[in-house]
């Protein structure tokens, strides 16, 4: 039994700290903490070797509110410091808490290295489609036409897609889930068992300047016809079965068609081709495809360290003098004092 699971059962209240949670009324944030909370007791891991790492956001205050170690570290490079705990502790449980801002602006480059490296950690991006600790200037993400204070007449850029950026990286696990659905813990659960990076994007709510970006697709009364949830090996029905996702081969490109069409496809979250269609899948009249949309895993990236490590360090001996004085070296003797 992997030293992970040896420990005893634990509640959600056992991985909240007695810190003030200090995010706007209203905040998504608050409900992906509580998701992560109650799920972590059901994962099998032990607080003292979990870490939580974030960079600089809204989203990034959050290992302050969960009672395992963490760092607060600087913007984008969350990712960095992550690399560096893994490598030197390979046991430990490691968790990235980002936003679409830190992920994808300053961070792009470190988020993309971690995803290709494939580090064994979980990666969190909240995606609120704003900066919002920085008092609402339009992210990455931000759609056209997105007024905010740096874009007063309407963003003119063409949005990051999270989820297309992480398969474009080369992750081997990619998610979605929405901050206050109920499958969100079966998401996290399935990233955490996934050995590799597990990128997961969480559509979150910003009330105070993006509020209800995702209703289109997340209100109550057009989530049916709106939500595409995957289940590996079952059919991509949504729209209370109405409804289903089918391939058209002439285009190579998804339709929707009727629920008992038996052109229906059934997920399988190793095809990769399929993946990167259910990512773009456009919006008019499609829903967007929600849960666990790639899942291949690769070897890990601390592991293929380690494993180079012992191949090179086998029936050696380890003298550090000897390294000392390798190559140019030379003695510095002391002068005599003159009398």
């Amino acid at each position: 039994m992997n030293e992970l699971t040896q420990i005893e059962k634990t509640t959600a209240k056992d991985w909240a700290t007695d810190q003030e949670v200090r995010w706007c009324p209203g905040c998504g944030d608050y409900a992906v903490l509580k998701a992560v909370q109650r799920t972590m007791p059901d994962l099998g891991v032990a607080r003292e070797k979990t870490v939580f790492v974030s960079g600089i956001g809204c989203s990034s205050r959050f290992p302050y509110y969960m009672e395992t170690y963490g760092f607060h570290t600087i913007h984008g490079r969350a990712p960095a410091v992550a690399t560096g705990i893994k490598l030197a502790n390979p046991e430990l449980d490691v968790w990235i808490i980002t936003g679409d801002g830190d992920a994808l602006s300053i961070g792009g480059n470190h988020t993309m290295h971690v995803l290709r490296r494939n580090l064994d950690c979980q990666i969190l991006l909240f995606n609120n489609e704003i900066y919002g600790l920085t008092k609402g200037q339009y992210s990455p993400t931000s759609r056209p036409g997105t007024r905010s204070p740096s874009t007063p007449f309407g963003s003119v850029d063409r949005p990051a897609r999270p989820c297309a950026f992480a398969l474009g990286a080369g992750a081997r696990f990619v998610a979605r889930g929405i901050d206050v659905n109920k499958n969100l813990p079966d998401v996290l659960k399935a990233a955490h068992a996934h050995r590799g990076a597990a990128f997961v994007e969480i559509f979150q709510n910003c009330v105070v300047y993006n509020d209800d970006v995702f209703a289109p697709f997340t209100a109550r009364e057009v989530a049916s016809e709106m939500q595409l949830w995957l289940k590996p090996g079952e059919k991509m029905l949504f729209a209370d079965g109405t409804k289903g996702i089918a391939l058209d081969h002439d285009t190579l490109s998804l339709r929707v068609v009727a629920g008992d069409d038996p052109a229906v496809l059934t997920h399988d979250p190793a095809n990769r081709m399929l993946a990167h269609l259910l990512v773009e899948m456009p919006g008019q009249g499609f829903p967007v495809a929600l849960g666990v949309l790639y899942d291949d895993p690769a070897p890990t990236f601390e592991a293929a360290v380690l494993e180079q490590n012992h191949t090179v360090a086998a029936g050696k001996k380890a003298d550090l003098q000897a390294l000392v004085s390798k190559g140019q070296s030379w003695m510095v003797e002391k002068e005599p004092r003159a009398e």
